[in-house]
């Protein structure tokens, strides 16, 4: 069995770079104008389908993504693209404007994409599981281990988007637009990082 040092600072690991209270600005803006239990279904299935990921990788990250031929740059790269076009819509607004034009459309759904991933489960949660059951050893008490933390920061993450629906009413209908037009800026930043960091882990700079 690990260390409590080692699992101290694996949960911390996977705190940070999941980033709970950071999700809930997001899942309100992504969840605007849904009930609220259709809001805690979409955080129940995002954290669901991230934890699925997350367990799959944990597993066997590495020799997954060997076996098609993706590096972790290669696969940095590709998430912060995907969460650079959910940025653009944020910045812009056209998630609301088709919302609004089409009336609630029952077919939308943010769970698996951005939600799941890339946000909960992306480059770096994915990154982490598969480093951090490396250094928990071969024997499988020490990957179960890992693999519980991860699960009991599922639930955490759950419990901080449910608190959305009355963040959502403090900050109003403007302050939710401000937060989400800021936030759309920083998941810009933040997509560009992880593909510089992706370049760089190739070496080309």
């Amino acid at each position: 069995m690990p260390e409590s040092a080692f699992l101290i600072t694996s949960f911390a690991t996977l705190f940070v770079v999941i980033d709970p209270p950071g999700l809930v600005p997001l899942f309100i803006a992504l969840t605007q104008g849904m009930s609220n239990a259709r809001r805690r279904a979409m955080a129940l299935r995002a954290c669901g389908i991230a934890a699925a990921l997350l367990l799959l990788f944990g597993l066997a990250g590495e020799s997954i993504l060997g076996f098609i031929g993706i590096s972790m740059p290669a696969f940095r790269i590709a998430g912060g693209i995907l969460l650079f076009l959910t940025a653009l819509d944020m910045l812009f607004e056209r998630r609301t404007q088709r919302r609004e034009g089409q009336q609630a459309d029952p077919d939308h759904d943010p769970s698996v994409f951005p939600l799941a991933t890339p946000l909960i489960a992306g480059p770096g949660a994915i990154a982490s599981m598969i480093l951090l059951v490396g250094q928990a050893g071969p024997d499988w008490p020490g990957t179960l281990a890992v693999l519980g933390l991860m699960l009991a920061m599922m639930v955490v993450t759950y419990a901080f988007l449910l608190a959305s629906p009355p963040l959502e009413k403090l900050l109003g209908r403007t302050g939710t637009i401000v937060i989400t037009r800021l936030l759309g800026m920083l998941l810009a930043a933040l997509s560009v990082q992880f593909v510089i960091d992706g370049v760089r882990g190739t070496g080309l700079i």
